[in-house]
């Protein structure tokens, strides 16, 4: 049967559109307006005809995104003027599947007030009820298999609704019309409590108290989260996290823990209003926090004075703390073994977490792609991200210099990767460190699932220029056009593409990364202008005996800069107490692998730097993760902070074939601190101000050479030291520089992808490095 047509518009909408209730309202504020036509999911965000409209259409497209949902974030707003349908009521459609999607699909989002209401309401036929969701809140990205987002394209299709949850998905005026994981005690996922054994134990209400129950009793509890497990322990027993360290090998890194309200968090830390509003932000983050004088345990976070802390995320958790017996504060840490990526699979919980955990709280309902919780921070009043992942992937960001389908597969570490497309970059979620088969088993199937997600397919792929990072042997061997990105010029490239700059003067600090002249870069200056790099400034290099081995082991480094300064280190009388415990033997051998340059590799790592001045103030001469030693150097710094008794080490830039700092002068003042036996707080603040003073020096040395310098971007793990970056930051400002660093993406390791991406983008692959024409001079290659 033929339909009649009419004259009308079609209205399409792009961005995160779908999952975030964008067609009731669609529908709603048609109907408010008296209009007719349809709305549907397309695979390219939302389609909207509006038939005879006349100039209710302007009013309708200003309330569009005036009035949009809350986490609804609209990209673009397309009108043309076609033929529709003539009907006589506005009605919401079936998706429409067609090639070249390029919608978005919005991250998990924590549980809202109206579901929390839903849960904790006697007589409401969700009391208690776990999977409780709704159009505002509730799992996306973790259960969906394919856009456009509906039902039988997320793991939910496993449980069809009740005839009450039916009524409510397809009722306009319920705020549950069209949200796709809908469920309810009659017809949803369902909890269950097993020993670790894998035995099954009990169900629903009664899972949850014995969960309470175990956790109160000093127990190891796996938790089916919206990503992946957790592991949980109650946060106020000493033997119940030394268990925990003990069995998961996580001998210090620190831990985070999970509150139930506000009123918890700030007992136990000291929150400003920007911190309050990021902890009960939709994407409900872990926020590293000041620690008060509280009850809990130092061994929750021994190398700082920070303490990282979410509140609930899922009604799971709410309901968890509302049992009689839970603890108040929860250790939440990833649900896995060291290094390893999280559990999502239940079977796979009980086989891998059987040594950790002693009883097991798990769901039914598929989780389709790991996501681990993130980790931000407040600093200089801006938020910075550390850890990206739940709650924000796959959010995009703008980058218009990209007008291809491209993959950046990130690092080695802290792996993420990015896919692009027409002016879209999508962070991966937090990968970790891909050493490891299980651990690249989890960054293929990222990539290939989001791939798929996001109907992206890649024309070139960008990976980092060391040709034995994991990462950069998938991109070599996917057999597209290939562009190696310099890893320190990826650091400075993806906070100009996070910021929207088209040049700028990189500061990168960080442990390790390969430099085109073959030596380890990781104290540069680097002067970007678009795609292109020029490096113009560096640390003094030194030798790192041992190669990797020296930043686990910091006294090597410290060793080094000693003989770097001109110090015998053979003569134990010259070494500071913490290397003087070092067998003559040792330092006989490690005084001629770096006279002879022994698997002794060149650096110029500002990482390196803080491990060796580590070492020599004598807080550690190991570490057991990567930073440890740096972190505990900053907290030591803080505790200095008003002192009377600052100390100044003298700052030195030496002008080789670039601008050198020269950190020789730095550690024998430090040297002759420590014979006086100074208070380790004052040196540890002191070496913290002369590396600001030193980054000025080189600036003003640049600037005196007739270089005009506007922007500073400060990139690399280093500026995750808020101590460093709050102090250079605030030094670069009153000179009247505008300053940048990574903020939604996180200045580690993590953001390497997204620099990859901005260098990638204009960059022909048949080039091995993207640098500047000339830079040989420097060091480069061209």
């Amino acid at each position: 049967m033929a339909h009649t047509v009419a004259r009308g518009v079609k209205i399409s909408v792009a961005g995160i559109v779908q999952g975030v209730g964008f067609r009731p309202f669609v529908y709603t504020l048609a109907r408010r307006l008296g209009l007719v036509g349809s709305v549907v999911n397309s695979g390219r965000g939302v389609e909207i005809r509006l038939c005879d409209a006349g100039p209710q259409v302007s009013r309708f497209l200003e309330l569009l995104r005036s009035e949009a949902p809350a986490l609804a974030r609209i990209s673009a707003i397309e009108v043309t003027a076609t033929e529709v349908e003539a009907v006589t009521s506005f009605v919401i459609g079936a998706s429409s599947m067609e090639e070249g999607a390029t919608t978005m699909v919005p991250p998990d989002i924590a549980t809202c007030d109206d579901c929390l209401a839903d849960i904790f309401t006697p007589g409401n036929r969700r009391y208690h009820y776990p999977f409780t969701n709704c159009t505002n809140c509730g799992p996306r990205l973790t259960i969906i298999r394919q856009l456009p987002y509906d039902r039988v394209r997320t793991s939910m299709a496993a449980f069809t609704m009740c005839p009450e949850c039916s009524r409510e998905y397809h009722d306009p005026g319920d705020r549950r019309f069209h949200a796709q994981p809908n469920a309810c005690p009659a017809c949803g996922p369902r909890l269950a409590w097993h020993d670790r054994q894998g035995r099954a134990l009990g169900a629903d209400s009664e899972a949850l108290a014995s969960c309470a129950r175990a956790l109160a009793r000093g127990h190891i509890v796996a938790i089916k989260g919206l990503g992946g497990f957790q592991l949980a322990v109650d946060a106020a027993s000493e033997r119940a996290v030394r268990l925990l360290r003990q069995r998961k090998n996580r001998p210090a890194k620190p831990l985070a823990v999970m509150v139930p309200d506000l009123e918890r968090a700030s007992g136990i830390a000291r929150i400003s209003d920007q911190e309050q509003e990021l902890l009960v932000s939709p994407g409900r983050p872990i926020v590293l926090l000041r620690r008060r004088p509280s009850p809990l345990p130092d061994l929750l976070a021994p190398s700082t004075d920070e303490l990282g802390i979410m509140l609930p995320c899922t009604p799971l958790h709410h309901l968890l703390f509302a049992m009689d017996q839970c603890p108040p504060v929860l250790v939440m840490t990833s649900g896995n073994a060291g290094g390893e990526p999280i559990c999502t699979d239940n079977r796979e919980a009980f086989c891998r977490l059987a040594g950790i955990a002693d009883f097991f709280l798990v769901h039914d309902r598929d989780i389709l792609t790991r996501v681990d919780d993130s980790v931000a921070r407040v600093v200089r009043s801006r938020l910075q991200m550390i850890r990206r992942a739940r709650g924000y992937v796959p959010m995009p960001l703008g980058v218009r210099q990209v007008d291809r389908h491209l993959l950046a597969c990130g690092a080695e570490q802290k792996n993420t990767f990015c896919l692009a497309r027409d002016g879209q970059v999508f962070p991966g979620q937090h990968i970790g460190d891909l050493k490891g088969p299980d651990n690249m088993v989890f960054f293929e199937e990222s990539v290939r699932l989001l791939e798929q997600v996001l109907d992206v397919r890649p024309e070139r792929v960008a990976c980092d220029l060391h040709p034995d990072y994991l990462s950069s042997r998938f991109g070599a061997g996917l057999g597209l056009p290939l562009v190696r990105v310099q890893h320190h010029h990826a650091h400075g490239a993806a906070i100009m593409a996070e910021h929207g700059l088209a040049a700028g003067l990189a500061v990168v600090f960080d442990g390790a990364g390969l430099g085109p002249d073959r030596t380890v870069w990781g104290g540069e200056f680097l002067r970007l202008q678009g795609h292109r790099y020029e490096r113009c400034g560096r640390l003094a290099r030194f030798r790192l005996p041992g190669g990797d081995q020296a930043a686990v082991q910091t006294w090597r480094a410290g060793l080094s800069l000693l003989a770097a300064a001109g110090v015998d280190i053979t003569r134990q009388d010259l070494l500071p107490p913490g290397l003087q415990t070092l067998p003559p033997s040792l330092r006989k051998a490690i005084a001629t692998m770096l006279g002879r340059g022994i698997n002794s590799p060149l650096c110029s790592s500002v990482g390196r730097l803080f491990d060796g001045v580590a070492a020599l103030i004598g807080i550690r001469q190991e570490v057991s993760f990567e930073g440890q030693a740096a972190m505990e150097l900053e907290n030591l710094a803080r505790r200095a902070a008003g002192s009377r008794q600052e100390r100044e080490y003298p700052v030195l830039v030496r002008q080789e074939e670039l601008p050198v700092l020269d950190f020789g002068p730095m550690v024998r003042s430090l040297l002759e601190d420590i014979r006086r036996e100074t208070e380790p707080a004052l040196m540890a603040a002191a070496f913290h101000a002369w590396l600001t003073a030193s980054v000025i020096a080189v600036l003003e040395t640049l600037e005196g050479a007739g270089n005009r310098i506007e922007n500073v971007l400060l990139g690399g793990g280093c500026f995750q030291n808020r101590l460093l970056l709050a102090g250079l930051a605030r030094r670069l400002e009153e000179k009247g520089l505008a300053v940048y660093s990574g903020e939604q993406v996180p200045v580690n390791d993590g953001g390497i992808a997204l620099g990859q991406v901005l260098a990638a983008a204009g960059e022909e692959p048949a080039g091995e490095w993207c640098l500047r024409a000339g830079e040989a001079a420097a060091g480069g290659r061209s």
